[in-house]
């Protein structure tokens, strides 16, 4: 028989203490808190912790194939697990580029191997992310993997012609593109963002308006031929009033923000440490406000990690030679509640919306992102917001390092993710 599960007194999404019992991969029940039949059940006790849908990421890079140094399908859903994530969508700048049919179904059965969370891979926009002409979109679409998130993440689809071609082209099949927004000529050597801070530091500026400029362009292409566009890692103050001026329009437009552009800013480059390099960059005070702000009002869809594991040797170098990108599956949650929720600017349904439901809705993944309600499948995060824990890069799962919260106490704890029922995290460790 099938393992049944009774979540014992859990706060669904914030709200009143219920048990939630879990069977045959949905759930299968929910009452009271003490009023579920435990006979022949595994009980968890959930006593003060909140009930959460699996988390979804838009935004996660896997590395495999190619880049098994930095982080593997394994290691890589072994970290969103303990972050409380069900499903990720694995970014497409791999080595053999994920522009076919058949890279994609290798890191999706890569996924299904691994048995942490589901992996639901993104197809590049162009071949070899080159920019230069549209990789196969129908046949990823068509194969198993079931692709519907299409991106040259990391490089910036700027011929517009071929943007609008992809955005065309997605729509025979519910697809979207997703957008880095990164004006290519206005960045060229770019290391930091751009104002008074990286003129006094002798770091090359990345100035706000060639993010900017590819957001307003491209939702105007949207606009132009009736299709869905997300905008990656959206940075800056400016992003956000572009993306609510077009949502204004009533144009099918959404946007991620990232976890450490909610909480770091560009006065962390006077450090010189490359732990803090991103792209886009950590941008300034006010600009991290405005992106609080937008998220909060919807105005920003999501929360999406953009995980970039990296192995020691690309990080622990001078900040001109180093990689972009930083670690953030097993911190999101942690963060969100930090910068939104102990701040009053968010409450736990509406995190499970910018995490859980709104990303499934955005990557069109059917099994996720679901509600918290009998008959629905049974991908359940239980979170401890009352402990506070210290960031020791070398406990986390994943087989880099760079995470920019090392030695910092955050708040909250995964404490068990349910995927289809089974614990993949118990006791906030994997469930093997």
């Amino acid at each position: 028989m099938p393992d049944t599960y009774v979540i014992r007194g859990a706060k669904v999404l914030g709200g009143e203490a219920r048990d939630l019992v879990l069977r045959d991969g949905v759930i299968a029940e929910i009452t009271a808190s003490g009023a579920a039949s435990t006979e022949g059940a595994d009980v968890v006790d959930a006593a003060g912790l909140i009930a959460l849908p699996g988390l979804v990421d838009l935004h996660t890079h896997l590395r495999e194939p190619g880049r098994e140094d930095a982080e593997t399908v394994e290691s890589g859903t072994r970290a969103a697990a303990l972050g409380g994530f069900t499903a990720v969508h694995a970014m497409a700048n791999t080595f053999p580029v994920a522009d076919t049919a058949g890279v994609v179904e290798q890191v999706w059965r890569l996924g299904r191997e691994a048995g942490h969370c589901d992996v639901y891979p993104v197809g590049a926009v162009t071949v070899g992310l080159a920019g230069r002409q549209l990789a196969e979109l129908g046949a990823m679409a068509d194969s198993a993997a079931r692709v519907r998130v299409f991106s040259d993440d990391g490089i910036c689809v700027s011929d517009a012609v071929l943007m609008r071609r992809a955005l065309e082209y997605v729509k025979a099949f519910d697809g979207v593109v997703a957008q880095h927004a990164q004006e290519p000529r206005l960045t060229e050597g770019a290391q930091m963002n751009e104002g008074e801070l990286s003129g006094r530091l002798g770091l090359a500026g990345w100035p706000a308006v060639a993010e900017e400029a590819i957001i307003a362009r491209d939702c105007l292409l949207a606009a132009h031929v009736d299709s869905r566009l997300h905008i990656c890692h959206v940075s800056t103050a400016g992003s956000v009033e572009i993306m609510r001026w077009a949502k204004a329009k009533g144009w099918d437009v959404t946007a991620e923000v990232c976890p450490h552009h909610l909480i770091l800013t560009d006065e962390l480059a006077a450090t010189y440490d490359p732990i803090y390099k991103v792209n886009p960059p950590l941008r300034s005070a006010s600009d991290v406000a405005a992106l609080r702000e937008g998220l909060a009002d919807g105005t920003i869809d999501a929360v999406a990690t953009d995980h970039a594991p990296h192995p020691h040797e690309d990080k622990d170098c001078e900040w001109a030679a180093a990689a972009f990108g930083m670690l953030g599956l097993e911190t999101a949650l942690s963060i969100v509640q930090e910068t939104m929720v102990d701040t009053g600017l968010l409450d736990w349904a509406a995190v499970a919306d910018r995490m859980s439901f709104t990303p499934a809705r955005i990557g069109r993944v059917a099994d996720h992102g679901r509600p918290l309600e009998p008959g629905e499948p049974a991908n359940v995060v239980l979170y401890d917001p009352a402990v506070r824990r210290r960031v020791e890069p070398g406990a986390l799962a994943s087989l880099s390092r760079n995470t920019p919260y090392r030695g910092m106490e955050l708040p909250g704890r995964v404490v068990a993710t349910f995927l289809r029922g089974e614990p993949t995290v118990l006791d906030g460790r994997i469930a093997d």
